[in-house]
């Protein structure tokens, strides 16, 4: 049950609030003295104070409640606190403002301004425990998954991509076909890495194609081989990338790209382990466990003839979902900073607040490449110790994405003109949207029922 904790000498105060309260559910405890209510908030789980600013008899300086509130905020820094007082310190008002304190009302108060402060408050405090549970949920899901299994040092913090590196290694040690799909620059590949570094055949070569970086003619070379005269050129025998990954892994990237000829030998290969060179009438013999990876809608190039259903059905016993690195915002940021890092001139530097924003705000369309070439180009361009917005050379989001993104990375409660963007954004899935917010779904669909927009 919600709860607040009524700091007041005044016995009528404590009784005043606790019958305001009641009426919204909201549970009231009091204490008389600063000392018992420090007592009180080490014994119990409170989501909010309100504490007096004096307590001694004729003592209207302020400064037992300046005393108070530092002491509360030493020991509890995220709790909100509200200061209540019939002598009104304005100078006091704007150095605790300064300090975090939450709201200043002047005694008697306004109910409906009280009763809508602490809601918001309590809300907000809701929200940010959750949003903490949340990230400690991942981050111990993640000291699980570092201690198990080898990651190959990919760097992520978001709900997706766990789920994708969990799955990565679940099926990892399962002598089965994968296929990694996702958009280009999403780390398709650094998923194959880890695929392979817990598997069977980790202690074998993982070797890659990208059937999209070869001709059409040198593709079927490149994977099987060629004796010398297959094909003009062909001074001298070519081992193909199958008899390299023998006893390890295969990673062929933009596996769309394989032409017809090459798919069905590809698919012979799949099921037989056997293959000829180019050239050759020779069968050879290999084990390999193949990984592949996509950025194509196959089904609709097996409606329109160019990709085998059977090969696509050999390679995808398992499928493994990549998410855009837009989808996963709570990536970005230990992205970035380890990519400074890396980079000799970026070791140095630090991102500043302003350049944050702007990269949580950034829809990423060219997803992990497009940010590490963006920090490396700030590296360099940046002339102080902390890389500014500027420095990073993004083109200018719009003020509902910045909204967003500061409240994302502040903390602080989105304003109806942020949670109607980010829904949008989401196309209207809640889920997506909460997301986005740093909210959990249920504390999205109360600030909807608060704020007065439909759900639908």
């Amino acid at each position: 049950m919600r709860t607040v904790l009524v700091i007041d000498d005044n016995p009528a105060v404590a009784t005043a609030l606790d019958l305001l309260f009641g009426l919204r559910d909201i549970r009231v405890l009091t204490a008389q003295s600063p000392e018992q209510g420090l007592e009180t908030l080490a014994r119990e789980d409170v989501g909010l104070v309100l504490q007096d600013m004096n307590f001694t008899a004729d003592t209207t300086s302020g400064q037992e409640g300046v005393a108070l509130f530092r002491a509360i905020r030493a020991r509890h820094p995220d709790l909100p606190i509200i200061l209540l007082t019939a002598w009104t310190h304005l100078d006091i008002a704007v150095d605790l403002a300064k300090a975090g304190a939450a709201d200043y009302l002047a005694k008697p108060w306004d109910d409906q301004k009280l009763l809508a402060s602490v809601e918001n408050l309590l809300e907000l405090g809701d929200s940010a425990r959750e949003v903490n549970r949340l990230h400690e949920q991942r981050r111990r899901a993640r000291r699980e998954l570092d201690a198990r299994y080898d990651l190959r040092g990919l760097v992520f913090a978001s709900e997706p991509m766990t789920r994708v590196v969990e799955l990565a290694c679940h099926v990892a040690r399962a002598d089965v076909p994968v296929m990694i799909l996702g958009p280009n620059g999403a780390g398709k590949e650094k998923i194959a890495e880890i695929v392979q570094a817990n598997s069977s055949v980790a202690a074998g070569p993982f070797v890659t194609l990208n059937c999209g970086a070869l001709p059409t003619e040198l593709i079927e070379a490149e994977l099987f081989g060629a004796d010398a005269g297959a094909y003009t050129g062909a001074n001298k025998m070519r081992e193909g990338k199958f008899e390299a990954a023998d006893g390890g892994t295969l990673f062929l990237d933009e596996i769309g790209n394989l032409p017809p000829a090459g798919q069905m030998k590809l698919l012979r290969v799949l099921e037989t382990g056997r293959f000829e060179r180019l050239g050759s009438n020779r069968e050879r013999q290999v084990k390999v466990r193949v990984i592949s990876a996509t950025n194509a809608d196959l089904a609709a190039m097996i409606r329109d003839g160019r990709f085998r259903e059977d090969l696509y059905y050999r390679l995808n016993t398992i499928q493994i979902e990549l998410p855009p690195l837009g989808e996963r915002r709570d990536d970005v940021l230990p992205l970035a900073r380890h990519f400074l890092a890396d980079n000799p001139l970026g070791a140095s530097k630090r991102l500043g607040e302003d350049a944050e924003r702007a990269l949580l705000a950034h829809a990423w369309p060219g997803n992990v490449r497009e940010l590490r070439n963006t920090l490396q180009r700030a590296a360099l361009l940046a002339r102080g110790d902390a890389i500014a917005a500027a420095d990073l050379g993004l083109p200018a989001a719009s003020a509902a994405s910045v909204a967003v993104a500061a409240a994302a990375h502040s903390g602080d409660e989105p304003d109806r003109a942020a949670i109607e963007a980010a829904i949008e954004r989401a196309g209207g899935v809640l889920a997506q949207a909460a997301g986005e917010l740093g909210l959990s779904r249920q504390a999205l669909y109360r600030r909807l029922d608060r704020l007065g927009i439909k759900r639908d």
